[in-house]
């Protein structure tokens, strides 16, 4: 992060982190949102296109804010997509499949990322490259960012992408007496994360999850294969 940069003076592992909060800000963000603009206009929405969200330009996606939380913070976030679900021929089930996509795009970018770790890890198990390690350690950051965002925007609470998921189980009125409050769980999400309440948990989840994406991922490579 920009902050380490600062204070620690330079290192590998910090510049890669630095990158990969660049990395992720300008691209797997955009890549987020846009596959739930996508999604919402395959099923029957035209909003997400009518607003110039149907994109993968960068522009279109982020929030100034949110995006300097990244690079100084660690999290932060991107302008929503607009969707309207009367659009879509079943509601609930479409506002749930447009919700699913964000996280499942990063899943996805997870499983590539592990992938192509792997791959460059031959070259520098053989040949010792450094630009070959650097990287491996790129890759694998990219990886678990993308974990931590879809595992994050899968958790069933306003505003993020669960809670839209939540609204097939849960009965209407329910589900919107939760959504009124949404502003102070903004809040109280917030404050667990800068406290650090909710990181060693979630962090354990972010683990586990990567050790089986690497390990399957891993298998056709053998003795050469990344181990998180």
């Amino acid at each position: 992060m920009i902050l380490d940069l600062f204070r620690d003076g330079f290192s590998t592992q910090t510049l890669v982190n630095l990158l990969v909060r660049v990395f992720t800000v300008f691209c797997v963000l955009p890549i987020h949102e846009y596959a739930h603009a996508l999604t919402a206009t395959k099923l029957g929405d035209d909003t997400p296109r009518l607003q110039g969200r149907l994109s993968l330009n960068p522009l279109a996606h982020l929030d100034i804010f949110g995006s300097l939380m990244i690079l100084l913070c660690g999290f932060g976030y991107a302008k929503p997509v607009g969707v309207n679900p009367r659009n879509f021929k079943n509601p609930k089930g479409g506002m749930a499949l447009t919700a699913l996509a964000g996280p499942g795009s990063n899943l996805l970018m997870s499983l590539i990322f592990a992938l192509l770790a792997n791959c460059v890890n031959i070259a520098y198990v053989n040949n010792g490259l450094t630009v070959a390690y650097v990287a491996v350690i790129f890759f694998m950051y990219a990886a678990l960012i993308n974990v931590s965002l879809a595992l994050f925007n899968l958790i069933p609470i306003p505003p993020l992408d669960g809670s839209r998921i939540l609204n097939i189980i849960l009965p209407a009125k329910y589900y919107f007496q939760i959504m009124k409050y949404e502003r102070y769980i903004v809040i109280g999400i917030f404050i667990l994360m800068v406290t650090g309440i909710f990181s060693r948990p979630f962090s354990i989840l972010c683990s586990l999850v990567m050790r089986l994406i690497f390990t399957l991922v891993g298998l056709p490579f053998g003795n050469y294969a990344v181990t998180f």
